[in-house]
């Protein structure tokens, strides 16, 4: 081969090179960009997120400083009263604490605990903050030594069941609101209350343990809905998939559902009962019924996740339904107040705590 034809061969041969290392680094480069386009969408996302939230906040801040003025009144609840509604939130948490540890499976407390108080926490402050509460949560456990996908599986279904049960207060106090009763006393208040709530327990465990009313509740919500959306494609499985997802809670809560029911049904007995002290003791008196459905009128909102924990829906939502229970509007303001102060703002300071207290490697299965 002459000089001449291995340049050539020489010039090829880096010809070629340069075109393999172009088409390498334009593979890469689509590579970088596909990779950045959902990167780019998802802080997008984020970005229209956040000023969905301070709009909303905006929006509802009239609300939110309405209840917080009302904090100079808190003399107006004696400190036995006050004592009272701190030992009801704990008592709740204690619940919660319980549903979740018998739904993990775990033999240590110390994550369960931890790991719970971090997770409300951050979901009571930031947007959308239940999906990230929950997501806080579920690491927070997995690096404490408990399965990934049995941690899943057992947080999915906790809060299915602990939503389920607030959705099916509101029909037990039908019949109270029929009767047309007015308590006079905070001991009968209570009384209805525990009547109601022991209701709602044996309701409950016959939808779990039974097959038909479930499927008959289903067919008439799948009827209603089909009726109110007519343009829409109707729906056909929806008895079958509640009987899924009961299925679900049954397999991950076992043989011990239900003591898992009784520590869900505990949880919001105990909640409520913050509202009724709270109303007592500024001496209101209203229906237990209708101070029932404003309570869990309260909890839907708090779903609202385009503000951190419902922060102002609840707040005028509460005031607004107490008001329509025939509570003057200042002592609604002041029980909306001192409900949340309990429910929403002193759990904050407790979750970094319990962020920063809880187990990091433990064996908690």
């Amino acid at each position: 081969m002459t000089r001449a034809e291995r340049r050539e061969s020489l010039g090829d041969r880096v010809e070629l090179a340069i075109e393999r290392h172009a088409d390498t680094a334009g593979e890469i480069a689509r590579g970088e960009a596909e990779a950045e386009a959902p990167q780019k969408r998802s802080l997008r996302a984020t970005l229209v997120w956040l000023a969905v939230t301070g709009v909303s906040l905006y929006l509802v801040a009239p609300s939110v400083l309405d209840v917080l003025g009302s904090w100079r009144q808190i003399t107006s609840f004696s400190a036995l009263s006050l004592l009272a509604m701190a030992l009801l939130q704990a008592a709740s948490l204690g619940c919660m604490w319980a549903l979740q540890h018998i739904a993990l499976r775990a033999r240590a407390w110390g994550p369960v605990i931890g790991s719970q108080l971090a997770g409300n926490a951050l979901a009571k402050v930031a947007p959308g903050g239940g999906a990230l509460g929950a997501a806080l949560q579920y690491r927070m456990l997995v690096a404490a030594g408990l399965p990934a996908g049995s941690t899943v599986a057992a947080l999915t279904a906790v809060n299915l069941l602990v939503f389920g049960v607030v959705l099916a207060l509101p029909v037990l106090a039908i019949p109270a609101l029929a009767r047309g009763s007015v308590d006079h006393s905070l001991l009968e208040t209570a009384l209805i209350g525990l009547a109601v709530f022991a209701v709602a327990a044996a309701a409950s465990a016959v939808l779990l343990s039974t097959d038909r009313p479930l499927l008959w509740i289903g067919r008439m919500l799948q009827r209603a809905r089909n009726r109110l959306r007519r343009r829409r494609e109707p729906l056909h499985e929806l008895p079958r998939r509640l009987l899924h997802e009961r299925d679900r809670i049954l397999a991950t809560f076992g043989p011990r559902w239900k003591l898992a029911l009784a520590t869900t049904v505990g949880r919001w007995l105990f909640d409520y009962a913050t509202l009724l002290t709270a109303l007592a003791a500024i001496g209101s008196h209203p229906r237990a019924s209708l101070v029932l459905l404003a309570f869990c009128g309260a909890q839907v909102l708090a779903q609202i996740p385009i503000t951190p924990g419902g922060l102002g829906f609840v707040e005028a939502g509460l005031t607004a339904l107490l008001a329509l229970a025939g509570v003057s509007p200042g002592n609604a303001l002041l029980a909306t107040f001192a409900y949340r102060l309990f429910s929403y703002w002193l759990p904050l300071p407790i979750g970094v705590l319990g962020y920063v207290l809880a187990p990091r490697a433990d064996a908690a299965q």
